[in-house]
This record gives structure tokens, C-alpha cells and sequence, in this order.
């Protein structure tokens, strides 16, 4: 078998996520400060979660579940994984013109099919104009995607995790020259999302290249692998289609309240850390891995490379989960609160952030669950549990949005996911061995979650003898970078002492070749 690094692909995976996504807060600081929560971000978010939606929906959800697992174990046996490739890259391209083409003149009937509560006010026309202008940005992400489901497939994850980089590092140059010029903030952000598009296009085409996968999309071609392939992916479509639907109830329970669009979409920013570098990164690895050992029958290798991704999933969110519920105002307040973004609007975002991160665990197990599904070419039973899930977060959110307002979308979602990761957990069960945890990770869990909750009750000893720091100018950051150590610390010292893991085991196994 050709092998996968596996530590060392979450590893790298990982770092370009945190690299992402601490210059994602970046450019959250900035559009909270230049633009601030109100009519012009809510429209911007609506707007941008458009491209972002059916990019989910057909390249990184539904594409690639079917894509890489075929592509995977046909590169294995060395089959003619280039043909593959090719003929699903001419007929993802045909798809994205036409659906591009549609968007741009059904824009209106878009932004209010997925943002009732901005019509008739000035948030709709808004959204309108940023939509036709953000809209294109689906095409090159998403043949970007497909080209990342090959590099990932055969063992190069660092350029693909890396291209996502450029859309922050464009957006904050973008802004920051919008207000050195003493120019909008929003007219120049809203322009460079296409073209980081071609930017991110354009890295991952240059490396898979050196790669010797040169693709070149062509004319559609209906192929038997053609056929298998959207098979796959049509209930895998669905289910993604299912979570943005879910991201789209959210969206329109807070379109009906003031401000509530873009405390929610802030909210999302922070828990999307931990989630982007833990689960996502996981995921990303884990589902080609799975692939190729099932193809070479190696059911030992992939329990143990299961079970080794859920451990460490879980050792690095856990944590995570534990401090956005403890300290989740500090981190809002240092983070986001500056120019427009007022106390009031931070107080707000922090409820949020505490609601997300209960659900965090949740969100990361489903990135460690569904190549278990995936890699067998089985997506009716995630789209089945997604389904299910859609309609609990629906009932949630309508339910109890006249009885606790706004904040009922974060509610509905953390239920949801715990939700889906059950249904997730029995449907696997039929798998056999190597759909089942190993006797490690259970022996460690529960001391994983003993070292977070010491941690926990650091930090919020941390939190009141730094609070008078926490709120002050300029020495506030001094006072979470302090806060943030203490929780570091104390989780190593704890998790040490409880066996939770091991500093040198966790080197060793990222220097081991499988």
C-alpha cells in the first residue's frame, strides 16, 4: 500500500488551517471595526454565504465525498486515476458555468429564498449587488476543491490547505488600502473575493501539476465512472444540502432581528477555529487513508488510524470546547470589540461563542465519523442522518425563536450535531472492528476530559483575578495571552500527570512514517 502520513498530514493540514484562520480573524477584526454589525455586514454575510453555500453543497461536500474515495483507489491500483480526474473536472466546470449564470439573474429570488427578514429594508438591495459581485467566486473554489481532493489523495496536503490562506491575507490588504485611501471597506472587500478565487485556483493547479496530475477541463464526457461517481454523490449532495439548509434556518430566524446576522456570523468565525484545524484537517486526511487501506484490506491499519484521529481530535477540542463556554466574553471582547463593534455587540457574540462551543465536540466527531461512510461509497446514511438532524434544527430554531429570540439558531445547531453524531455512531456499528474506537482512546477519554475540566476551572480563576485587565485598552492582550497560557499549562501539567497523552509519544508519532 501506498502510505498516508497520517499524524503528519493532520499536521500540516492543520497548520495552514490555523494559519487560515488566525488571518481570518484578521479579517473578521477588520470588517467588525470598518464595517461594524449592522445593515451593510448583515448584507455581507448573506451575500458571501451564498458562494460559500453551494460551494459546501457541490465541490467540498457532496464532489468530494464521492471524488476522492474513487480517485483514491484508483491511484492504489494504479488505475487511470488521470482520466478520472479529468472527465470530473470537465463536468464539475459545466455545472458551475450554468449554475453561475443562473445565480447572477435570479440573484434577488436567492438572497430572499435564504434571507426572508431582509426584505423591505436597504439590507436586500445590499445584498443583491454584493451577491452578483461575490457569486463567481464558486467556480474557482471549486475546481480549486477537486484539485485538493487529488492532491490529498495522494499524500501532498500543503498546498491545498494553504490556498485558503489567500482569500484572508487579499481581503485585509483590500480593506486596510480601503481605509488608507479613505475609501468603503465593503466595496473593496466584496471585489476580492473573485479574484482570491483565481488566486487559490491558480496554487493548487500549479502544484498538482508538479505533481504530474495535469488536468485540463474539456468537454462533459458520461463515462460508467462518470455515472458511479454521481450516484455517490447525489445523496452526498443532499446531505450537505441538508447542512447548509440548516445554516440557512439560522440565517433566516436572525434576519428578523437587528444585528442578529452578524453577532451569529461572528460567533461562527471563533468556533470555526478549533473546527478548521482539528476536525476539518482530520477529515481532510482520514478519508483518502480509509480509502486506500480498504482497498489494500488493511483493517488493523484503519481501526488504528481511526481511532488515533478520533484521539487526537478529541485531546485538541475538548479543551477548546471547555474555554469558549468558560471565557468566551474575553475572548470576544479582545478579539472584536473596536471601532464599530460595541460592548453591547460583544456581550452578545460571547452567548453565542458559549453555545457553539458545546456543540464543538460534535461537530469535530462528524469530521471523524463520515469517512467511515465515505470511503465505502455509502452516502444515503449520512444524507439519512442529516435529514433528521435538518428537521430537529428547524423545529429548534422557528420553535424557539418567539420564546428566547435570536439566539435560538445556536441552540438548534449545538442539538443538532450531537444529533447527528448519534445517529452517526449506531450506523457505523455494522461495520465491523474497524468502524469501533480501540481499547486506547477509550482508556484515554475520559482522562482527556478530566485535564480539560482542570483546565477549566483555571481559566475561570484565571478570568477573575484578570479581569479588571481583561476590559482595559491597549493591555487587555497582554491579559488573554496570559489567561490563555494558564489554561495551556494547566491542561499539559493535568493531562501529563493523568495519562491523558504524552509529549514524547506525541513526537514520536509525528516523525513516524505511517
Amino acid at each position: 500500500m501506498k502510505p498516508i502520513k497520517l499524524i503528519a498530514g493532520v499536521m500540516t493540514v492543520g497548520f495552514w488551517t490555523l494559519m487560515s484562520r488566525i488571518l481570518g480573524f484578521a479579517r473578521e477584526i477588520l470588517i467588525l471595526g470598518l464595517i461594524g454589525p449592522g445593515p451593510v455586514m448583515d448584507a455581507f454575510v448573506a451575500a458571501f454565504r451564498l458562494p460559500n453555500m453551494f460551494r459546501r453543497f457541490f465541490a467540498e461536500g457532496a464532489f468530494n465525498a464521492a471524488f476522492v474515495p474513487m480517485f483514491s483507489k484508483k491511484y492504489e491500483g494504479d488505475e487511470d486515476h488521470l482520466k478520472f480526474a479529468r472527465d470530473a473536472m470537465s463536468g464539475l466546470a459545466f455545472v458551475l458555468i450554468i449554475l453561475t449564470a443562473l445565480a447572477m439573474i435570479f440573484m434577488p429570488a436567492l438572497v430572499y429564498a435564504t434571507a426572508e427578514g431582509l426584505a423591505g429594508d436597504e439590507r436586500f438591495d445590499l445584498a443583491v449587488g454584493y451577491g452578483r459581485v461575490v457569486f463567481p467566486y464558486i467556480f474557482f473554489i471549486s475546481l480549486a476543491a477537486l484539485l485538493s481532493g487529488v492532491l490529498n489523495s495522494i499524500g501532498r496536503f500543503a498546498a491545498a490547505a494553504a490556498a485558503p490562506v489567500f482569500l484572508n491575507i487579499l481581503s485585509i490588504l483590500a480593506m486596510v488600502a480601503a481605509y488608507v485611501l479613505g475609501q468603503e471597506a465593503i466595496i473593496w472587500l466584496i471585489w476580492t473575493v473573485p479574484v482570491a478565487g483565481v488566486v487559490q485556483l491558480a496554487i493548487v493547479w500549479v502544484a498538482a501539476d508538479r505533481a504530474g496530475i495535469r488536468l485540463i477541463p474539456g468537454r462533459p464526457r458520461w463515462t460508467p465512472d462518470m455515472k458511479l461517481m454521481i450516484v455517490t454523490a447525489v445523496p452526498a449532495a443532499l446531505a450537505g444540502g441538508v447542512m447548509q439548509i440548516n445554516l440557512l434556518v439560522g440565517q433566516w430566524v436572525a434576519s428578523d432581528f437587528d444585528k442578529a446576522i452578524s453577532w451569529l456570523y461572528s460567533a461562527d468565525r471563533l468556533y470555526q477555529l478549533p473546527l478548521g484545524v482539528v476536525g476539518i484537517a482530520v477529515g481532510i486526511v482520514l478519508l483518502p487513508d480509509l480509502s486506500r487501506r480498504l482497498k489494500a484490506q488493511d483493517d488493523a491499519g484503519g481501526r488504528e488510524a481511526f481511532s488515533r484521529a478520533g484521539e487526537l481530535s478529541l485531546a485538541l477540542t475538548i479543551p477548546s470546547a471547555v474555554a469558549l463556554v468558560v471565557i468566551p466574553l474575553p475572548l470576544v471582547s479582545v478579539l472584536f470589540e473596536r471601532g464599530l463593534t460595541s460592548r453591547e455587540d460583544s456581550e452578545a457574540i460571547a452567548v453565542a461563542v458559549a453555545i457553539y462551543g458545546l456543540g464543538l465536540p460534535s461537530f469535530v466527531l462528524q469530521k471523524v465519523l463520515q469517512p467511515l461512510f465515505f470511503a465505502r461509497h455509502d452516502t444515503k446514511s449520512p444524507f439519512r442522518y442529516a435529514a433528521w438532524a435538518m428537521v430537529i434544527n428547524a423545529v429548534l430554531a422557528f420553535g424557539l425563536a418567539p420564546i428566547i429570540g435570536w439566539i435560538a439558531p445556536a441552540i438548534a445547531t449545538t442539538v443538532a450535531g450531537w444529533v447527528m453524531v448519534a445517529m452517526l455512531a449506531l450506523g457505523a456499528r455494522g461495520m465491523g472492528e474497524v468502524a469501533k474506537f480501540d481499547p486506547r482512546f477509550y482508556a484515554r477519554i475520559w482522562r482527556i476530559c478530566l485535564a480539560a475540566f482542570i483546565m477549566g476551572g483555571a481559566l475561570w480563576a484565571g478570568f477573575l483575578v484578570l479581569t479588571p485587565w481583561l476590559f482595559a485598552d491597549y493591555i487587555r492582550y497582554a491579559a488573554l495571552l496570559t489567561l490563555i497560557a494558564v489554561g495551556a499549562i494547566s491542561y499539559g501539567i493535568a493531562g501529563q500527570m493523568l495519562g491523558a497523552f504524552s509529549m514524547a509519544e506525541l513526537k514520536g508519532i509525528v516523525r513516524r512514517r505511517k
